[in-house]
Protein backbone atom coordinates (compact mmCIF):
# COMPACT_ATOMS: atom_id res chain seq x y z
CA UNK A 1 0.00 0.00 0.00
CA UNK A 2 0.94 3.45 -0.53
CA UNK A 3 -0.02 5.36 2.51
CA UNK A 4 -0.53 9.19 3.23
CA UNK A 5 -1.23 10.61 6.51
CA UNK A 6 -1.83 14.66 6.70
CA UNK A 7 -2.11 15.85 10.41
CA UNK A 8 -1.66 19.61 11.53
CA UNK A 9 -0.61 20.34 15.36
CA UNK A 10 -1.41 23.42 16.55
CA UNK A 11 0.00 23.81 19.98
CA UNK A 12 2.05 20.88 21.17
CA UNK A 13 3.16 17.68 19.39
CA UNK A 14 1.04 15.39 20.35
CA UNK A 15 -1.14 14.62 17.47
CA UNK A 16 2.21 14.38 15.07
CA UNK A 17 3.87 12.02 17.35
CA UNK A 18 1.01 9.68 17.05
CA UNK A 19 0.26 10.66 13.54
CA UNK A 20 4.09 8.96 12.93
CA UNK A 21 3.31 6.27 14.81
CA UNK A 22 0.88 5.22 12.91
CA UNK A 23 3.34 5.82 10.15
CA UNK A 24 6.25 3.58 11.08
CA UNK A 25 3.44 1.06 12.20
CA UNK A 26 2.56 1.09 7.90
CA UNK A 27 6.66 0.89 7.24
CA UNK A 28 7.61 -1.67 9.34
CA UNK A 29 5.44 -4.28 7.68
CA UNK A 30 6.83 -2.83 4.22
CA UNK A 31 4.01 -0.06 3.08
CA UNK A 32 5.29 3.45 1.27
CA UNK A 33 4.41 6.02 3.90
CA UNK A 34 4.12 10.08 3.22
CA UNK A 35 3.10 12.40 5.80
CA UNK A 36 2.01 16.03 5.55
CA UNK A 37 2.44 18.18 8.42
CA UNK A 38 0.84 21.37 8.69
CA UNK A 39 1.97 22.78 12.16
CA UNK A 40 5.83 23.45 12.41
CA UNK A 41 8.71 21.79 13.02
CA UNK A 42 9.90 19.34 15.77
CA UNK A 43 12.85 17.66 16.83
CA UNK A 44 13.09 15.22 19.19
CA UNK A 45 10.50 12.85 16.91
CA UNK A 46 11.08 9.50 15.29
CA UNK A 47 10.42 10.16 11.55
CA UNK A 48 11.67 6.98 10.42
CA UNK A 49 10.62 4.99 7.60
CA UNK A 50 7.89 8.26 6.82
CA UNK A 51 8.35 10.58 3.89
CA UNK A 52 7.67 13.56 5.25
CA UNK A 53 6.24 17.00 3.47
CA UNK A 54 5.63 20.51 5.56
CA UNK A 55 2.80 22.38 4.55
CA UNK A 56 3.74 26.64 5.37
CA UNK A 57 3.20 26.04 9.04
CA UNK A 58 0.48 27.68 11.38
CA UNK A 59 -0.14 27.51 15.14
CA UNK A 60 -2.14 28.68 17.23
CA UNK A 61 -2.29 32.07 19.41
CA UNK A 62 -1.87 30.63 22.54
CA UNK A 63 -4.90 28.56 23.29
CA UNK A 64 -6.99 30.34 20.89
CA UNK A 65 -7.80 27.55 18.05
CA UNK A 66 -9.80 30.04 15.98
CA UNK A 67 -6.50 32.51 15.40
CA UNK A 68 -3.66 31.03 13.36
CA UNK A 69 0.36 32.69 13.18
CA UNK A 70 2.57 31.43 11.14
CA UNK A 71 6.18 30.74 12.17
CA UNK A 72 7.26 34.22 12.74
CA UNK A 73 4.04 35.24 14.88
CA UNK A 74 2.39 36.82 12.32
CA UNK A 75 -1.46 36.23 11.65
CA UNK A 76 -1.68 34.08 8.06
CA UNK A 77 -3.80 35.33 5.43
CA UNK A 78 -5.72 33.95 3.01
CA UNK A 79 -2.75 33.84 0.32
CA UNK A 80 -1.01 32.28 2.98
CA UNK A 81 -3.46 29.47 3.59
CA UNK A 82 -4.73 29.05 -0.01
CA UNK A 83 -0.78 27.98 -0.32
CA UNK A 84 -1.14 25.43 2.04
CA UNK A 85 -4.40 23.98 0.47
CA UNK A 86 -2.79 24.16 -3.00
CA UNK A 87 0.37 22.56 -1.86
CA UNK A 88 -1.86 20.20 -0.07
CA UNK A 89 -3.87 18.88 -3.31
CA UNK A 90 -0.36 18.95 -5.22
CA UNK A 91 1.19 16.02 -2.89
CA UNK A 92 -2.02 14.30 -2.83
CA UNK A 93 -2.28 13.71 -6.67
CA UNK A 94 1.65 12.95 -6.99
CA UNK A 95 1.42 10.46 -4.18
CA UNK A 96 -1.32 8.75 -5.37
CA UNK A 97 -2.12 6.82 -2.19
CA UNK A 98 -4.14 4.17 -2.16
CA UNK A 99 -4.98 5.29 1.80
CA UNK A 100 -5.55 8.44 2.81
CA UNK A 101 -5.47 9.45 6.93
CA UNK A 102 -6.89 12.39 7.94
CA UNK A 103 -4.93 13.07 12.00
CA UNK A 104 -8.32 14.44 13.84
CA UNK A 105 -10.47 16.17 11.29
CA UNK A 106 -13.37 16.58 11.15
CA UNK A 107 -13.72 15.87 14.53
CA UNK A 108 -11.43 19.03 14.96
CA UNK A 109 -9.35 21.61 13.14
CA UNK A 110 -12.30 22.71 12.17
CA UNK A 111 -10.44 26.01 11.71
CA UNK A 112 -9.01 24.13 8.72
CA UNK A 113 -11.95 22.77 7.40
CA UNK A 114 -11.73 24.64 3.90
CA UNK A 115 -8.12 22.92 3.04
CA UNK A 116 -9.20 19.26 5.09
CA UNK A 117 -12.25 19.45 2.41
CA UNK A 118 -10.38 20.36 -0.47
CA UNK A 119 -8.19 17.59 0.10
CA UNK A 120 -10.90 14.90 -0.05
CA UNK A 121 -12.55 16.35 -2.74
CA UNK A 122 -9.02 15.89 -4.64
CA UNK A 123 -8.73 12.52 -3.35
CA UNK A 124 -12.65 11.50 -4.29
CA UNK A 125 -12.19 12.77 -7.72
CA UNK A 126 -8.72 10.42 -8.16
CA UNK A 127 -9.16 8.38 -11.29
CA UNK A 128 -8.24 5.11 -8.33
CA UNK A 129 -9.99 6.57 -5.16
CA UNK A 130 -8.19 5.94 -1.92
CA UNK A 131 -10.04 4.62 0.96
CA UNK A 132 -10.19 7.24 3.26
CA UNK A 133 -10.08 7.04 7.47
CA UNK A 134 -10.22 9.12 10.23
CA UNK A 135 -7.91 8.91 13.21
CA UNK A 136 -8.61 10.46 16.55
CA UNK A 137 -7.55 9.77 20.08
CA UNK A 138 -9.46 8.12 22.77
CA UNK A 139 -10.87 11.81 23.92
CA UNK A 140 -12.32 14.62 21.85
CA UNK A 141 -13.09 18.41 22.73
CA UNK A 142 -16.90 17.59 22.94
CA UNK A 143 -18.79 19.85 20.57
CA UNK A 144 -19.75 23.18 21.44
CA UNK A 145 -23.30 23.19 19.75
CA UNK A 146 -25.38 20.34 18.42
CA UNK A 147 -24.49 21.24 14.86
CA UNK A 148 -20.85 20.54 15.41
CA UNK A 149 -21.68 17.02 16.07
CA UNK A 150 -24.13 16.88 12.65
CA UNK A 151 -21.41 18.27 10.52
CA UNK A 152 -19.58 16.18 11.18
CA UNK A 153 -20.93 13.32 10.73
CA UNK A 154 -22.49 14.40 7.54
CA UNK A 155 -18.28 14.83 6.46
CA UNK A 156 -17.92 11.20 7.64
CA UNK A 157 -20.68 10.14 5.59
CA UNK A 158 -19.70 11.93 2.58
CA UNK A 159 -16.55 11.32 2.47
CA UNK A 160 -14.99 8.73 5.41
CA UNK A 161 -14.63 4.81 5.36
CA UNK A 162 -14.14 4.20 8.49
CA UNK A 163 -13.21 6.32 11.90
CA UNK A 164 -10.13 4.78 13.60
CA UNK A 165 -10.94 5.22 17.36
CA UNK A 166 -7.46 4.90 19.00
CA UNK A 167 -8.75 3.62 22.86
CA UNK A 168 -10.37 0.80 24.37
CA UNK A 169 -14.07 1.08 24.38
CA UNK A 170 -14.71 -0.69 27.41
CA UNK A 171 -12.04 2.04 29.30
CA UNK A 172 -13.50 4.98 27.25
CA UNK A 173 -15.85 4.99 24.73
CA UNK A 174 -15.65 7.90 22.34
CA UNK A 175 -19.47 8.90 24.00
CA UNK A 176 -17.19 9.66 27.06
CA UNK A 177 -16.90 13.03 25.47
CA UNK A 178 -18.74 13.16 21.84
CA UNK A 179 -22.29 12.01 20.39
CA UNK A 180 -22.47 8.65 18.74
CA UNK A 181 -25.44 7.82 16.83
CA UNK A 182 -26.02 4.61 15.18
CA UNK A 183 -24.92 6.04 11.80
CA UNK A 184 -21.50 7.27 13.44
CA UNK A 185 -20.94 3.95 15.12
CA UNK A 186 -21.24 2.23 12.12
CA UNK A 187 -18.20 3.56 10.80
CA UNK A 188 -16.33 3.44 14.47
CA UNK A 189 -13.08 1.33 14.39
CA UNK A 190 -11.29 0.73 17.64
CA UNK A 191 -7.80 0.10 17.46
CA UNK A 192 -6.80 -0.09 20.89
CA UNK A 193 -4.10 2.33 22.14
CA UNK A 194 -1.85 3.80 19.76
CA UNK A 195 1.90 3.73 21.84
CA UNK A 196 5.57 2.95 20.77
CA UNK A 197 7.08 -0.29 21.84
CA UNK A 198 7.90 0.18 25.20
CA UNK A 199 11.58 1.34 25.61
CA UNK A 200 14.09 -0.79 27.61
CA UNK A 201 15.09 0.88 30.37
CA UNK A 202 17.70 3.93 30.65
CA UNK A 203 20.92 2.21 30.02
CA UNK A 204 23.04 4.62 32.23
CA UNK A 205 19.62 4.63 34.95
CA UNK A 206 18.82 8.02 34.09
CA UNK A 207 16.15 9.21 36.16
CA UNK A 208 16.84 6.77 38.97
CA UNK A 209 14.61 7.98 42.18
CA UNK A 210 13.48 11.31 40.42
CA UNK A 211 10.00 13.06 40.10
CA UNK A 212 10.22 14.02 36.26
CA UNK A 213 7.96 17.06 35.82
CA UNK A 214 6.83 16.99 31.90
CA UNK A 215 4.11 19.39 30.15
CA UNK A 216 5.12 17.72 26.68
CA UNK A 217 6.87 18.79 23.70
CA UNK A 218 4.32 22.17 23.69
CA UNK A 219 5.02 25.64 25.04
CA UNK A 220 2.63 25.45 27.97
CA UNK A 221 3.15 24.15 31.63
CA UNK A 222 4.49 27.70 32.57
CA UNK A 223 2.08 27.42 36.13
CA UNK A 224 3.29 23.63 36.22
CA UNK A 225 6.86 23.79 36.40
CA UNK A 226 6.54 26.95 38.81
CA UNK A 227 4.57 25.32 41.30
CA UNK A 228 7.02 22.03 40.83
CA UNK A 229 10.09 24.08 41.37
CA UNK A 230 8.47 25.03 45.03
CA UNK A 231 7.39 21.33 45.39
CA UNK A 232 10.72 20.18 44.94
CA UNK A 233 12.17 22.45 47.74
CA UNK A 234 9.90 20.91 50.42
CA UNK A 235 10.32 17.35 48.90
CA UNK A 236 14.36 15.05 49.76
CA UNK A 237 13.75 13.62 46.51
CA UNK A 238 15.75 14.81 43.28
CA UNK A 239 13.16 16.68 40.50
CA UNK A 240 13.96 16.87 36.87
CA UNK A 241 11.96 19.51 35.17
CA UNK A 242 11.88 19.20 31.46
CA UNK A 243 10.48 22.15 29.20
CA UNK A 244 9.56 22.22 26.31
CA UNK A 245 8.36 24.81 23.41
CA UNK A 246 9.96 27.70 21.42
CA UNK A 247 10.60 29.55 24.09
CA UNK A 248 11.82 26.33 26.13
CA UNK A 249 15.46 28.38 27.18
CA UNK A 250 13.64 31.43 28.72
CA UNK A 251 11.45 29.44 30.35
CA UNK A 252 14.57 27.26 32.08
CA UNK A 253 16.31 30.57 32.90
CA UNK A 254 13.54 31.72 34.65
CA UNK A 255 13.35 28.45 37.03
CA UNK A 256 16.52 27.72 37.73
CA UNK A 257 16.37 31.26 39.26
CA UNK A 258 13.62 29.97 41.33
CA UNK A 259 14.95 26.38 42.13
CA UNK A 260 16.69 24.61 44.73
CA UNK A 261 19.97 22.66 45.11
CA UNK A 262 18.96 19.00 44.13
CA UNK A 263 16.35 20.42 41.37
CA UNK A 264 17.53 19.38 37.59
CA UNK A 265 16.21 22.21 34.58
CA UNK A 266 16.73 21.27 31.08
CA UNK A 267 14.74 20.55 27.81
CA UNK A 268 12.76 18.11 26.58
CA UNK A 269 14.34 14.38 26.03
CA UNK A 270 13.94 12.04 23.40
CA UNK A 271 15.00 9.25 26.26
CA UNK A 272 12.52 10.09 28.52
CA UNK A 273 10.35 7.64 28.55
CA UNK A 274 13.54 5.34 29.44
CA UNK A 275 13.55 7.50 31.90
CA UNK A 276 10.57 6.50 33.53
CA UNK A 277 11.56 2.87 34.42
CA UNK A 278 13.80 4.52 37.23
CA UNK A 279 12.02 7.43 38.20
CA UNK A 280 9.90 7.44 41.56
CA UNK A 281 7.38 9.23 39.91
CA UNK A 282 6.23 11.74 37.05
CA UNK A 283 4.31 14.83 36.85
CA UNK A 284 2.44 15.34 33.96
CA UNK A 285 -0.46 16.85 32.03
CA UNK A 286 -2.98 14.38 30.53
CA UNK A 287 -2.15 14.30 26.71
CA UNK A 288 -2.58 11.02 25.17
CA UNK A 289 0.98 10.67 24.20
CA UNK A 290 1.85 11.12 27.66
CA UNK A 291 -0.70 8.91 29.95
CA UNK A 292 0.25 6.05 27.37
CA UNK A 293 4.01 6.23 28.57
CA UNK A 294 3.25 6.29 32.04
CA UNK A 295 0.26 3.29 31.57
CA UNK A 296 3.08 1.30 29.53
CA UNK A 297 5.97 1.72 32.10
CA UNK A 298 3.76 1.65 35.40
CA UNK A 299 4.91 4.97 36.72
CA UNK A 300 3.37 6.37 39.51
CA UNK A 301 2.02 9.99 38.35
CA UNK A 302 -0.24 13.30 39.18
CA UNK A 303 -1.69 14.40 36.39
CA UNK A 304 -2.43 17.91 36.00
CA UNK A 305 -5.01 18.27 33.39
CA UNK A 306 -4.52 21.41 30.89
CA UNK A 307 -7.78 23.13 30.83
CA UNK A 308 -6.43 26.83 29.59
CA UNK A 309 -9.42 28.21 27.25
CA UNK A 310 -12.12 26.18 28.46
CA UNK A 311 -10.19 22.68 26.96
CA UNK A 312 -11.87 19.38 29.18
CA UNK A 313 -10.06 17.01 27.10
CA UNK A 314 -7.13 16.28 29.07
CA UNK A 315 -9.86 16.57 32.07
CA UNK A 316 -11.67 13.85 31.23
CA UNK A 317 -9.02 11.43 30.10
CA UNK A 318 -7.63 12.25 33.99
CA UNK A 319 -10.79 11.20 35.37
CA UNK A 320 -10.90 7.93 33.39
CA UNK A 321 -7.50 7.26 34.14
CA UNK A 322 -7.79 7.91 37.86
CA UNK A 323 -9.52 4.78 38.68
CA UNK A 324 -6.38 3.09 38.09
CA UNK A 325 -4.42 3.29 41.58
CA UNK A 326 -1.05 4.54 40.19
CA UNK A 327 -2.41 7.71 39.46
CA UNK A 328 -3.59 11.08 41.05
CA UNK A 329 -5.00 13.90 39.55
CA UNK A 330 -4.71 17.37 40.78
CA UNK A 331 -6.84 20.23 38.83
CA UNK A 332 -5.31 23.72 38.02
CA UNK A 333 -7.08 25.49 40.24
CA UNK A 334 -6.09 23.55 43.51
CA UNK A 335 -2.39 23.49 42.27
CA UNK A 336 0.03 24.03 45.20
CA UNK A 337 3.01 22.54 46.22
CA UNK A 338 1.15 20.99 49.32
CA UNK A 339 -1.24 19.25 46.90
CA UNK A 340 1.03 18.20 43.93
CA UNK A 341 3.03 16.33 47.06
CA UNK A 342 -0.36 15.12 48.20
CA UNK A 343 -1.00 13.91 45.48
CA UNK A 344 2.30 12.19 44.86
CA UNK A 345 1.94 10.13 48.16
CA UNK A 346 -1.42 8.74 46.53
CA UNK A 347 0.44 7.51 43.96
CA UNK A 348 1.64 4.00 43.46
CA UNK A 349 3.71 2.49 41.03
CA UNK A 350 1.66 -0.95 39.09
CA UNK A 351 2.88 -3.28 36.54
CA UNK A 352 2.02 -2.20 33.53
CA UNK A 353 -0.87 -4.12 31.34
CA UNK A 354 0.00 -6.16 28.66
CA UNK A 355 1.39 -5.29 25.74
CA UNK A 356 -1.62 -5.86 23.42
CA UNK A 357 -3.43 -3.13 25.35
CA UNK A 358 -1.05 -0.58 23.08
CA UNK A 359 -0.78 -2.85 20.07
CA UNK A 360 -3.05 0.13 18.46
CA UNK A 361 -0.90 1.14 15.49
CA UNK A 362 -0.25 -2.62 14.14
CA UNK A 363 -4.21 -3.09 14.59
CA UNK A 364 -4.75 0.60 12.41
CA UNK A 365 -2.98 -1.87 10.03
CA UNK A 366 -4.58 -4.82 10.22
CA UNK A 367 -8.00 -2.46 9.85
CA UNK A 368 -6.82 -0.55 6.30
CA UNK A 369 -5.74 -3.90 4.75
CA UNK A 370 -8.87 -5.56 5.45
CA UNK A 371 -11.08 -2.40 4.18
CA UNK A 372 -8.78 -2.47 1.36
CA UNK A 373 -8.64 -6.10 0.30
CA UNK A 374 -12.61 -5.90 0.71
CA UNK A 375 -12.84 -2.85 -1.89
CA UNK A 376 -10.16 -4.87 -3.98
CA UNK A 377 -12.95 -8.13 -3.77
Amino acid sequence: MRVLICVTHLLGTGHLSRALTLGRAFARQGHSVDLVSGGGGVANLDYSGVTLHQLPPVKSDGVNFTHLLDAENRPVNQHYLQDRVDTLCRILRETTPDVLITELFPFGRRILAAEFTAMLKTAHSLPRRPRVFCSIRDILAPPSKPEKATQTEQRITQYYDAVLVHSDPEQTPLETSWPVTPALSAKLAYTGYVAPPVPDAHPLGTGAGEVLVTAGGGGVGEALFTVAVEAAKLDNRPWRLLVGGADAAQQINRLQALAGAHTIIEPTRPDFRQMLHHAAAAVAMCGYNTAMDLLQTGTPAVFVPFDAGGEVEQGLRAKSLARHSQFAVVKTADLTPEALLAGLSKAVRKDPPSRNHFDGANEVVRIVTRVLESSID
